[in-house]
């Protein structure tokens, strides 16, 4: 359940802190009071798309934090999928920080998550009913998923085996397509592939060759200072033809001179032993150098030759790939893909060998659901029928239709519409041609009723939920809100004094005007209080004596309606 919700720097909002109970939660206000700001703050922080105009006004950033006790197993597996850590409170405090910049950082327990993960934890955690959620129910491309959410976990195992086929079958049927092109471009495309593959075969490339080729150009076109330097190097050791003598010689003269002495201490021994090591060092150097400027040859034709081949290479790589690996994977694509075109024929037969395997698999999977659709419509629309005499629709037929259409695709080949009629005798048509707004929003909440029964969600959110209503039909409304608040947390948002009264928790939305600032604030109130708020709804500007004891009698008489439900 949604234990806390705390707003800081949203709109006129300053900051607020709100505790919601476990069972029906109350909120009212005048117009412009700051309602929809509330229900727009808990939107932003569960992941919809927010500007950054929803800053209060002179502040850098805003702060939006939910606090929800998870007992939903559904959720606790995905945090844990997630890696988020929660402990044996079982507390979930999700956060979002929204920056002067537009950018916002959303956290679950103090760890950064993305937006994606916030909506798929929140989806089992909270449902809300926007203002004109009920109007979605005139679209009917949304009839099936909402029929489907009645079907529950029959049917999600099916979808999801369902969809791969389905993308699976798709692939296929663009390499259909694909493969029937007319004649002369197969020809033409061969031909290209031809040369492509032709012109990688003919360079005979070896894995590993550029590096080589780069170490061996390096080497030939610095050959001359390469030379130079060794010739210069080796001088420096083993001397010249001249009188002057090199390094070597020198050190030889040092190696007999210690050792005359040596004997005479044994750290002269040390020294003498050293260079000598040395001498044979530099012996050794100096021979391996002068064995490798014998062999040297600066052979103009070696780097013409290592040149070429790096430009061959290099123009290969510019038009296939960045490595010789590269290149090579390229040429076995096209190599495949030259195989398909020769042999077009079979290799179409191939494919529709497999479209026509994956299409019975398909529509095996599409008669399951649908089964599952028809047999799960049935009991809704009657549960559905129940639930709209309970909130004042006596006379209604609700029927939900499921016919195959004419193709398949990644959900199935049912065409779902929910139909209705509200008088006797006239036969069930489309929501559009039937359903007023008030009808509407008592089908919604029917609907909202019945799928809490069957979901997992803790928490559900109605935004006025009482559009087009008032008098008895608005009492029922409020006895069936609490209801659903005996199984499930609600939170809902009203002007009707009859749904008001039902609340176990009745909040005020109130602006005012602190130090010519304009805030919006939220306060819980006192059974007193309460009925003050009431007799607002009911009266309007003038509270009269009999206003305020039709307050109190209507709370009076909600409370002790609720203690008989179970």
């Amino acid at each position: 359940m949604l234990m806390h919700l705390h707003v800081k720097n949203i709109a006129l909002i300053d900051e607020m802190n709100v505790d919601f109970n476990h069972n029906l939660n109350i909120m009212t206000g005048e117009t412009g009071a700051g309602k929809s700001i509330i229900i727009g703050s808990i939107n932003a922080v569960l992941g919809e798309k927010v500007s950054k105009d929803i800053i209060r006004t002179g502040c850098d950033n805003a702060l939006i934090e939910l606090l929800f006790h998870v007992n939903n197993k559904t959720v606790m597996d995905k945090l844990h999928g997630y890696d988020i850590n929660i402990d044996d409170s079982k507390e979930l405090l999700i956060t979002r920080k929204i920056g002067s910049n537009g950018r916002s950082v959303f956290r679950m327990n103090g760890q950064v998550v993305t937006t994606a993960i916030v909506k798929d934890v929140s989806a089992k955690l909270i449902d809300i009913h926007g203002q004109h959620a009920h109007q979605s129910l005139l679209n009917r491309k949304n009839h099936l998923r909402l029929l489907d959410t009645f079907c529950g976990e029959d049917i999600l195992v099916i979808k999801d085996k369902l969809k791969i086929k389905y993308q699976r079958y798709q692939e296929l049927c663009k390499q259909v397509d694909h493969s029937l092109l007319d004649e002369q471009k197969r020809k033409q495309e061969i031909s290209f592939l031809e040369f492509e593959i032709n012109e990688i075969e003919s360079a005979n490339l070896k894995t590993g060759e550029d590096n080589r080729l780069e170490e061996d150009y390096k080497r030939l076109s610095n050959g001359k200072k390469i030379a130079r330097t060794l010739s210069h190097v080796l001088t420096s050791i083993s001397g010249d033809d001249s009188a002057i003598k090199g390094g070597a010689d020198l050190i030889g003269e040092g190696v007999h001179i210690l050792g005359e002495i040596k004997h005479f201490d044994t750290s002269i021994d040390t020294f003498h032993r050293q260079l000598l090591n040395i001498e044979m060092l530099m012996s050794d150097c100096s021979r391996d150098m002068h064995d490798y400027l014998n062999d040297f040859e600066l052979d103009e034709s070696q780097f013409e030759e290592v040149e070429n081949r790096m430009d061959q290479l290099n123009h290969l790589k510019m038009k296939y790939g960045q490595s010789i690996q590269e290149i090579i994977a390229y040429k076995q694509d096209k190599e495949k893909r030259l195989d398909e075109l020769v042999h077009f024929e079979a290799h179409l037969h191939k494919i529709n060998l497999e479209i026509d395997k994956i299409k019975k698999e398909i529509e095996e999977y599409c008669e399951r659901l649908s089964q599952i659709r028809k047999e799960r419509a049935k009991y809704v629309s009657k549960s559905i029928v129940q639930a709209l005499k309970d909130i004042n629709l006596q006379n209604t037929d609700f029927v939900i239709n499921v016919d195959k259409s004419d193709a398949f695709n990644s959900t199935g080949w049912d065409d779902v519409e929910f139909l209705i009629s509200t008088n006797v005798g006239e036969p069930p048509k489309s929501l559009d041609k039937v359903a007023s707004g008030g009808e509407l929003s008592r089908i919604m909440l029917a609907i909202k009723s019945i799928l809490a029964n069957s979901d997992d969600i803790n928490t559900l959110i109605f935004d006025e939920i009482d559009t087009g209503i008032s008098g008895m039909t608005a009492g029922m409304v409020a006895e069936k809100l609490a209801h659903i608040s005996k199984r499930h947390q609600v939170i809902c948002i009203t002007h009707l004094p009859q749904i008001a009264a039902m609340g176990d928790t009745h909040y005020m939305i109130k602006k005012i005007v602190e130090k010519n600032n304009t805030l919006t604030t939220i306060n819980p109130l006192n059974k007193e209080y309460a009925i003050k708020e009431l007799a607002r709804l009911l009266g309007g500007v003038q509270i009269t004596d009999a206003t305020m004891a039709n307050a109190e009698e209507m709370i009076n008489f909600a409370e002790e309606l609720k203690r008989g439900i179970i």
